[in-house]
């Protein structure tokens, strides 16, 4: 039996729920501990797909809470709300992903050597969350590369080619072999100053040896792991190492109609009118009802189809103190009439420019947005 623990963090969205039912379609020997860290500003859709999810996969999903604030009676947000005296949430100071999603689950870890599975997809240009504890490993099962960046930095510094080199020997000869050392020995410097260009040559790296062969790549990856201390260090074979799949959106809310668990009922578009021209909005991403990385869309969505929990949102909102959910703008401003069809007919031409019928499924169900989110939260 694996000494290492493996965790999925169901969040309440499309590719978080997807990925547990990918995984324990595709690996039913791998024994997943699932959780979810609840804000108590969910919307009743989230709390529907895990009860979904909990009857497909035929186990619970461990509710991670504090027990300081399970002895107020408070819900987690408002719990830490008093305790940052009114100041909100913002994409510069995200208090809310730091004490609600990620202390929560590293404290539920502890100091087990563990693998957390993350459902970033492979058609987004985004990294997910990796942790700084040391005993956590993130995975990504939905891309062709399964491995987070702390692992590339190591795999292309300078330092460890002629032991990468090594490990590829035992795959490819020859010219293949030579191509090999080419792509390696690209200069590449980890200097903070060129940090930018670091990510690119990487990212230019990790492209090209995909492209040799991932199930070699993923192999040579993990006989490397064996010399340092990450979680998998410690495993004698990897399943995931020969997974060459590599998902999409499509591919999400495929699995989840085929599975019967369903897409979460906030993607479902819903029709508006402005002006006399049609057009649809839904929410984009799992998470609180008030997040601020919402677009100003969402927010009217949430007002016209929540109108009881846009009320609530605007309830934390300090005007004099210029604490708003979005910046230079209160909710109160946001709900004018005149303000209302502004937001929908400049939604209205964006989604215009974005239509294309080679991707039915994908324009039927959201425009992604999710770009730039806290990904601990959005997964």
């Amino acid at each position: 039996m694996s000494k290492l623990e493996h965790v999925l963090g169901i969040s309440g969205g499309k590719d978080s729920a997807a990925l547990a039912i990918y995984l324990k379609d595709k690996y039913p020997s791998f024994n997943f501990t699932y959780y979810f860290t609840d804000t108590g500003k969910e919307l009743d859709e989230t709390y529907q797909l895990i009860d979904n999810l909990e009857s497909y996969l035929g186990i619970e999903v461990n509710r991670l809470t504090d027990e300081k604030i399970e002895s107020t009676n408070e819900d987690p947000f408002d719990f830490h709300f008093k305790s940052f005296r009114g100041y909100l949430p913002s994409p510069q100071a995200r208090w809310c992903t730091a004490l609600m999603k990620l202390k929560p689950f590293e404290k539920f870890v502890g100091d087990k050597p563990t693998v957390s599975y993350v459902g970033i997809r492979g058609d987004e240009q985004r990294e997910g969350y990796i942790s700084r504890a040391s005993n956590i490993q993130s995975i990504f099962p939905f891309r062709k590369n399964i491995w987070s960046q702390d692992v590339l930095k190591q795999i292309f510094n300078p330092e460890n080619q002629e032991q990468l080199l090594t490990y590829y020997s035992q795959y490819f000869r020859g010219v293949k072999l030579d191509k090999i050392e080419t792509v390696f020995s690209k200069p590449i410097s980890f200097n903070r100053n060129y940090r930018l260009e670091a990510d690119r040559i990487i990212k230019e790296k990790l492209d090209a040896l995909l492209e040799f062969g991932v199930i070699e790549f993923n192999k040579s990856i993990f006989q490397y792991l064996k010399t340092t201390e990450y979680p998998l260090s410690i495993e004698d074979d990897y399943p995931l190492l020969e997974n060459e799949d590599n998902l999409v959106r499509a591919d999400i809310f495929k699995i989840l109609e085929d599975s019967g668990v369903g897409i979460p009922a906030y993607y479902n578009k819903v029709k508006y009118e402005v002006d006399g021209q049609v057009g649809e909005y839904a929410r984009s991403r799992s998470g609180c009802y008030f997040c601020f990385f919402q677009q100003k869309i969402e927010w009217i969505w949430l007002y016209e189809q929540h109108p009881e929990k846009f009320k609530e949102a605007m309830k934390y909102e300090n005007e004099k103190e210029l604490f708003t959910w979005i910046p230079n703008e209160s909710l109160k401003e946001l709900i004018h009439p005149d303000r209302v069809r502004e937001i929908k007919l400049n939604h209205l031409k964006r989604s215009n420019k974005h239509k294309s019928t080679d991707s039915k499924l994908l324009l039927d169900k959201l425009i992604d947005a999710e770009d730039g989110a806290c990904t601990a939260c959005f997964i």
